[in-house]
């Protein structure tokens, strides 16, 4: 089974699907970091100099090449199921989690350079993230919503989510 982690940036996606992997031996996939292997440079500056289609279209094809795994756990960019098709191509070719965080959790949760390697984010303080995350969330949701299993993330700490996530795969 393919486990695809959606939702927005910071939320844990690459985090919990690193725990999940390594305790259940599967292979972790980050679409952020095949993009940048691929590209030899990372998100943030393909997404700067290249622009947004340039860097959608090297998502799919990252995403794309998810499928060449027939069990793994997949960590998408937080764009990633909004754009095009994808949500729709994820649900064909695997399980879909969102896991849901609110803006001011997501705001803790983000380091110095968290903020720097996101182009969105850079140059805004505290409350102007928080304004834009309210905003973009609120755009993003209804795509993020359509995951198979949706997860609360204000429940419980990294370590619980990863052993639902885990529960959940040895279920089937």
């Amino acid at each position: 089974m393919r486990l695809y982690l959606t939702g927005y940036m910071a939320t844990g996606k690459s985090t919990i699907g690193r725990k999940v992997a390594k305790r259940t031996e599967l292979p972790f996939l980050d679409t952020d970091k095949m993009i940048e292997e691929a590209e030899g440079a990372e998100c943030a500056d393909i997404m700067t100099y290249a622009g947004e289609e340039y860097f959608r279209n090297a998502e799919r094809k990252a995403l794309e090449q998810t499928a060449e795994y027939e069990n793994a756990i997949v960590s998408t960019g937080g764009g990633l199921p909004v754009w095009g098709d994808n949500q729709k191509w994820i649900s064909e070719h695997g399980v879909s989690v969102y896991l849901k965080r609110t803006p001011e959790q997501i705001l803790s949760r983000l380091s110095p350079y968290g903020r720097k390697k996101r182009p969105k984010f850079r140059g805004l303080n505290d409350e102007e993230l928080l304004a834009f995350m309210h905003n973009h969330l609120a755009e993003r949701e209804p795509v993020y919503m359509q995951a198979d299993v949706v997860i609360d993330c204000s429940l419980m700490n990294d370590y619980e989510i990863a052993d639902k996530l885990v529960e959940f795969l040895m279920k089937g």
